[in-house]
């Protein structure tokens, strides 16, 4: 597919041929990694900690996250290879459920999940960047439209200069985090107050303390789902995509959980709980002054490569969209060189850019962090609905399964309910925000159905390359 092609609703099937195959094994396993981590592991094991109180709770919620971030990966690899197409999630729930919640899906990201998140972490960049190079104040705001501006040229000119970016930037923060966690398990002297086992105060309600902790854990283990969003441009993506995902999500649980013992040796379950920078408070405590400030560094590498992530892999489910003839046209082209959907990277700068400038990223990010897993639940209902399909003979058996089928994608799904209604529990005002502003999609998908073509035909036909993947 090339910029000369006609303008006009196409199936995600036409432009499969577009899309150069550059994402191997390794650079998957970065992606997912790359996906997961951001700034969650060095601020939200404080949280847990006040919310659980003892040191084996917060480990064991760690677990428990874990475990779920496992099952969700199983899920995924296997809708991954079910259909290996650009758009992840988008494609799946429109072959199951149809066009409908796929386009409220991918209106979400765009409208402000994806661009809000890219708005949000440009700026926790640059605050940390500032921090850290001792700038004035006034550098912030240049310093966060300057790495959406530069990550998205970079993501513009090829897939591969994309990932090649994300796998450094993912190693650098794995570096940082080895450093924490091997200086946290080889030069902290362990005291009765911080010993794992030290005797801290129960929580009055241990069910609901566990259930509360889970929250900020489960949100920090999210986001292995994108790199589903790149699984046209994977090299043999039925065998490496759910490889990647199984090998990135194993290595995320084994980090998070030594980053964790890190921080409950230094600081004990006490200091943590009261800790606003648990990484930074702990390597200060072990190394010193340096310490800090090369956690510092740590957190800024990090926060980059999780925004390039967010830029290189958003765009795909947007040309998915528009393939289906659901948004603008030129969204769904593929640059004739690059072989990357150019119009969306930009489209997606442009209004990250907007959201940065205007500086409400904050609020309607928190009016819609729900939406993530309420997505993930329903993309795992998609697998019982392929399962169906299988069994009636209307699409092939997969070589790749999830483990423990029913019972382990019934278990996430109710993993992402609790989120999804802790999330409302909290903040209802704000619940109701978030779900107005994805309703707000509906209008727009009826307008877009019925301006190309009555929308009669390129969902269906897409729906259907999606079946028979």
């Amino acid at each position: 597919m090339d910029e000369q092609h006609e303008a006009g609703p196409r199936s995600v099937a036409e432009d499969q041929a577009g899309y150069s195959r550059r994402v191997g094994l390794f650079s998957g396993v970065m992606l997912v990694i790359g996906g997961i981590i951001g700034s969650g592991i060095f601020l939200n094991p404080s949280i847990v900690a006040q919310r659980v109180h003892t040191p084996e709770l917060t480990l064991g919620v760690w677990v428990l996250g874990g475990v779920v971030a496992l099952i969700g990966a199983f899920v995924y690899g296997e809708l991954g290879q079910r259909a290996p197409k650009a758009g992840g999630s988008y494609v799946y729930l429109r072959d199951a459920f149809g066009p409908l919640p796929a386009f409220l899906n991918a209106w979400g990201l765009l409208l402000i999940i994806a661009t809000g998140a890219v708005a949000a972490v440009a700026v926790a960049f640059a605050s940390y960047t500032v921090a850290l190079l001792a700038l004035p104040d006034t550098a912030r705001l240049p310093l966060a439209v300057g790495a959406i501006v530069l990550l998205s040229g970079i993501n513009y000119v090829g897939v591969r200069l994309g990932t090649l970016t994300q796998n450094v930037f993912t190693l650098l923060k794995l570096v940082a985090l080895a450093v924490l966690c091997g200086a946290g398990l080889l030069l902290a002297r362990v005291t009765p107050e911080t010993a794992v086992g030290a005797s801290t105060a129960m929580p009055d309600s241990l069910g609901l303390a566990v259930g509360a902790a889970l929250v900020p854990v489960l949100f920090s283990y999210g986001g292995w789902q994108q790199t589903n969003f790149v699984a046209e441009e994977m090299i043999d993506p039925e065998r490496n995509l759910p490889r990647a995902l199984l090998l990135g999500v194993i290595a995320v649980v084994t980090v998070y959980l030594l980053a964790n013992l890190t921080y409950l040796r230094t600081l004990g379950a006490e200091g943590l709980a009261a800790s606003s920078a648990p990484a930074a408070d702990a390597l200060g405590q072990l190394l010193g002054p340096g310490g800090r400030t090369f956690i510092t560094a740590g957190i800024a590498v990090s926060t980059f490569g999780f925004l390039n992530l967010v830029i290189l892999v958003s765009p795909r489910v947007y040309q998915a969209m528009a393939a289906d003839g659901l948004f603008f046209p030129r969204l769904a082209r593929l640059h004739p060189r690059y072989r990357t959907p150019t119009s969306a990277i930009v489209f997606q700068a442009a209004w990250a850019i907007l959201l940065t400038l205007s500086g409400t990223y904050g609020d309607l990010l928190d009016s819609v962090v729900f939406a993530d897993w309420l997505v993930f639940g329903a993309t795992a209902a998609t697998l019982f609905v392929y399962r169906a399909r299988e069994r009636a003979g209307s699409v092939p058996r997969a070589r790749y399964r999830v483990p423990g089928y029913p019972i382990t994608p019934l278990l996430f799904i109710a993993a992402a309910a609790y989120v999804v209604i802790g999330s409302i529990a909290s903040n209802p005002a704000n619940a109701l925000k978030g779900a107005l502003l994805l309703l707000a999609g509906v209008p727009v998908f009826f307008f877009w159905r019925h301006r190309t073509s009555g929308g009669k035909n390129a969902p269906q036909v897409s729906a259907q390359a999606g079946g028979e993947g």
